[in-house]
């Protein structure tokens, strides 16, 4: 064959092999999400507020029934999932505490209400003060040794987590298969943690509970992702969507996915810019942020780091965005001395592998490389998976020269490139 041909043929081939490469990046289309974006007005948050209104009426004349404060708490607590605005989540906690101090804390449906708008704020220790003396109240007792198991396992509390899991695992409820699904990816079991959230979807789907429905595909699709399947992601995304147009974790996901898979980061500035003028909280401003260091707009960059810290300077957020103000204290702001200080204050608060992790990263980045990696080796290497957490251990095991582990997790990592996004993914090339 004529060599000239020949090189043509071969240059025709990797051009469609490049276009056919590129299209199937693309798995999302603005015309099945457009339609959410603009939505011209919020319908819940026109009915709850009527609610609201009618409970605070009625509350303000009959004062001394107090189970309207338990309404009056709910309108709230509807409202900070529509809006974001912290407000409504103080003010559910202040009704619900005022509640429990009129019941005496003798109520034990009344001190889970609590308890929930406590783990909305990540207020874990109060959550399982309060959660223990509900056990002992006993009504209902399996709700709130359902709900044991949820903050033992965000405080760090493995063996009692997984005590409580052994009480209800053989369930066939929608709430204990979402628990064990919740366990197995604790563990590492994404598969096992798909697979079991499937059928808690299942259970919903069958029960026709919308709110079920929409909790279960926006968390089987967080999970999807995780496991690179991204179109079903996407898919279910949209079905969340369908159910509430104006959910905008299902919008932010989608944003996410368009940035992280398409790397399209203007498009995945418009999504979010639209979720910002309908939803509120600051982490937002840090993923614009990262989005703008992709584009190489490095003013934008800045510009919504400092949004994010004059967000959380509000004392109603408390401990709620600890992780993210560590993060962008040590690695954007290179205050590594009030950083480290917010890190082993949230040690002392939440003792995980993700919280040791923080307090072993801003020891690393402050320059003492080898106290990060005692607390790697005692707290976070065997103990998490996170794609973040890693990656730091891998930075820090090479600051130290260990070269040959970092080469394992740095291959590991390189599968999770979706899930870091493409600027963590060009850090962990470098390793």
């Amino acid at each position: 064959m004529n060599t000239k041909i020949a090189f043509q043929i071969l240059g025709v081939c990797m051009l469609i092999m490049s276009c056919t490469s590129k299209s199937s990046q693309k798995i999302t289309a603005a015309e099945s999400y457009d339609q959410y974006l603009d939505v011209a007005e919020n319908t819940t948050i026109q009915s709850v507020t009527e609610i609201h209104k009618f409970w605070s009426e009625k509350l303000e004349k009959t004062p001394n029934q107090y189970p309207y404060h338990a309404k009056v708490a709910s309108a709230h607590s509807q409202l900070f999932k529509a809006t974001g605005e912290i407000s409504h989540l103080m003010e559910a906690a202040s009704h619900l505490e005022l509640l429990n101090d009129r019941t005496k804390y003798q109520n034990a449906g009344y001190i889970r209400s609590l308890v929930r708008n406590y783990i909305s704020q990540h207020r874990f220790q109060e959550a399982l003060t309060l959660l223990k003396k509900a056990e002992v109240l006993g009504e209902n007792r399996q709700a709130t040794q359902k709900m044991l198991f949820d903050v033992h396992l965000e405080l760090g509390n493995v063996a009692e987590a997984e005590k409580y899991l052994n009480i209800f695992k053989n369930e066939h409820s929608f709430n204990a298969m979402i628990r064990l699904s919740k366990w197995y990816d604790h563990e590492g079991k994404l598969l096992a943690a798909i697979k079991m959230m499937e059928k808690a979807m299942l259970k919903a789907e069958d029960a026709n509970n919308n709110f079920l429905k929409q909790w279960s595909y926006t968390n089987l699709a967080d999970f999807y992702g995780h496991a690179g399947r991204i179109k079903d992601a996407y898919t279910h995304y949209l079905k969340a969507l369908k159910l509430d147009p104006n959910d905008a974790y299902a919008k932010k996901g989608i944003a996410w996915i368009v940035f992280s898979h398409e790397k399209n980061p203007k498009e995945a500035l418009r999504i979010l810019n639209t979720i910002m003028s309908q939803h509120k909280a600051p982490d937002y401003y840090l993923l614009k942020a990262e989005i703008a260091e992709f584009m190489g707009e490095n003013v934008e960059k800045e510009q919504n780091i400092q949004a994010f810290m004059k967000a959380i300077q509000d004392e109603k957020y408390g401990v709620m965005y600890t992780s993210y103000t560590v993060s962008v204290l040590s690695e954007e702001l290179h205050d590594t001395k009030k950083a480290l200080e917010i890190a082993q204050q949230e040690v002392k608060l939440r003792p995980t592998p993700q919280a040791y992790d923080l307090l072993a990263w801003t020891y690393h980045l402050q320059g003492n490389s080898a106290k990060a990696q005692e607390i790697i080796e005692k707290h976070v290497i065997d103990k998490t998976s996170e794609p973040v957490a890693m990656y730091h251990v891998a930075e820090i095991l090479k600051a130290n020269g260990n070269t040959e582990t970092v080469s394992e997790i740095k291959a590991e990592l390189l599968e999770s490139s979706f899930e870091v996004g493409p600027i963590m993914t060009e850090k962990i090339r470098r390793l």
